[in-house]
């Protein structure tokens, strides 16, 4: 069985507080995109994983989608399987492909072998894997509080608007360097306020993602292509997730009459 995990962007990224454990709250609204990795699941004899189109640099083990059917696997009687996985998302670009993976890869094993978990149970267990996994087990837009695992819904409508997005070559943002960078603080307007209540071409007043003045600090490249997107006519751009993806909003030619 085949399925295509898909990116995200934040639409806003503020990082509100450090709690005790070490780990931040923020707040983001999540925006899923057409840019799609394919994972191929078929029963075997035994456990195999196939990585293509990036480098498989960790163990087999350490992999999460190896580690999303190990967490099913211990609930749940199932055969070995082959997982082939074709990467197209951008890796350290804030996109959040290794957490799609993972997720989708608890959605296809639920359909693969009947296990019965509904939504909430596949969110939960992606929880455990990653922070923003249990997003990707919808493929809808969500609200999202705590460590980024506590969802509520939010109301968007972009038809009317087409998203590119911009890589850097060579351009990698650690997450953990892009956090030593943050002085968490509560936005003026919370994003998703600003999502369901403004129009769209009033977003770039209100919408901020905190990691960008740090990250932009070290790669001024990533500020550069932002104002390339407003330069182009773009209603919207700001990097996504801790970098380094540059994403711009640009309204939809009219169809011509």
């Amino acid at each position: 069985m085949k399925i295509n995990p898909c990116a995200k962007i934040n639409l806003g990224l503020n990082i509100v507080r450090k709690r005790p454990d070490g780990y931040h709250d923020l707040q983001t609204v999540f925006y899923p995109v057409p840019i799609y990795d394919e994972l191929e699941i078929v029963p075997s004899e035994k456990m195999e994983l196939t990585v293509v189109g990036a480098d498989l640099k960790c163990d087999m083990e350490k992999n999460l989608v190896v580690k999303a059917y190990r967490q099913l696997e211990a609930d749940y009687k199932m055969p070995p399987v082959s997982i082939t996985l074709t990467k197209r998302i951008p890796s350290q670009a804030g996109m959040g492909g290794g957490s799609s993976d993972c997720a989708y890869t608890i959605r296809l094993l639920n359909q693969l072998f009947n296990l019965g978990m509904d939504t909430e149970e596949m969110r939960r267990r992606a929880a455990k894997l990653g922070a923003d996994c249990a997003f990707f087990i919808t493929d809808e837009p969500l609200y999202a509080e705590g460590i980024g695992e506590i969802f509520s819904p939010v109301n968007i409508n972009l038809d009317k608007y087409r998203i590119e997005v911009a890589l850097e070559p060579g351009t990698a943002v650690s997450t953990a360097e892009a956090f030593r960078g943050i002085t968490p603080k509560m936005p003026p307007v919370n994003c998703k306020e600003v999502v369901e209540k403004y129009p769209v071409e009033e977003w770039k007043n209100f919408l901020t993602n905190d990691f960008e003045e740090s990250v932009f600090s070290h790669f001024p490249q990533l500020r550069e292509a932002k104002q390339k997107f407003y330069d182009q006519g773009a209603v919207l751009a700001m990097m996504t997730g801790s970098g380094s993806a540059i994403f711009g909003i640009f309204p939809k030619a009219p169809l011509a009459s």
